[in-house]
This record gives structure tokens, C-alpha cells and sequence, in this order.
């Protein structure tokens, strides 16, 4: 892992929600993970199964990793150690997100949504499963 020396004056974040790290310092291996069904509806009609994330298969669904399998090649040289900063604004991080000061060696991070939309066209009800 590269070491460099990070220096912030001044960091402000307004919000962190749903996983979501705020790290300073270095860190061998980070782990976020987070899951959400959105449910959008005209009128307010909800069913006791609807919330149960294994009725719906994106949450289940392995998430194919690429391999590398390619020989790199890396030479670096810092000239300067250091990373001087003087102001960082955050407005947010959400949904297994990571704000951080340092280095990392390893990240694995995950976010599954499932949006549902119901809808009433004509005053039939419709319902839009949309996978994300």
C-alpha cells in the first residue's frame, strides 16, 4: 500500500446515513453493505409481505466479481509524501458510502435497491417493478 500523509485543514460533512464511514487514517480493508426496497404508490394500500427482502431475487442475485488475471507493472515515486488540503464539504454520503482521509489496501462495497412503483392509470391500479 502507498503511505502518504494526508493533511486537512478543515473537513465538514452534513450527513451520513445508511452504512456510510467516515474514516480517518489508514485502513487495511473496508466492508459496506446496504439493502432498501423503495415502494412508491398513489394511493397508501400496503400488504404485511411486501417488506421481506428474500421476495425479491436482486437481493439474493451473487454479484459477479472480474477476475484479474493480468500481470501489472507499477513504479512510483513520490516526490512529495505528503497531500496537503485546505477545505473538504461534504454534502452527504449514503448507502454504504465512505468518505475517507488516508489510504485503504482493500474495498468491497455493496448497495442493492429494489424500486416498486404503483401507479393508477384510468383508474386501473398498475404496479412497476423496476430492478436496481
Amino acid at each position: 500500500m502507498l503511505h502518504r500523509t494526508s493533511i486537512v485543514d478543515h473537513i465538514r460533512i452534513n450527513t451520513l446515513s445508511f452504512s456510510s464511514i467516515f474514516e480517518i487514517g489508514d485502513v487495511s480493508y473496508i466492508q459496506g453493505f446496504s439493502r432498501a426496497i423503495a415502494d412508491q404508490r398513489q394511493k397508501p394500500i400496503f400488504r404485511s409481505d411486501e417488506g421481506s427482502f428474500r421476495r425479491y431475487p436482486i437481493f439474493r442475485e451473487p454479484i459477479p466479481l472480474p477476475s484479474i488475471d493480468e500481470a501489472v507493472t507499477m513504479e512510483v515515486t513520490q516526490l512529495n509524501p505528503g497531500i496537503k488540503v485546505h477545505d473538504i464539504d461534504v454534502l452527504g454520503a449514503s448507502s454504504s458510502s465512505i468518505v475517507q482521509l488516508g489510504n485503504t489496501k482493500k474495498i468491497f462495497m455493496e448497495s442493492r435497491i429494489k424500486h416498486i412503483r404503483h401507479v393508477t392509470s384510468n383508474g386501473n391500479p398498475q404496479n412497476s417493478d423496476v430492478s436496481s
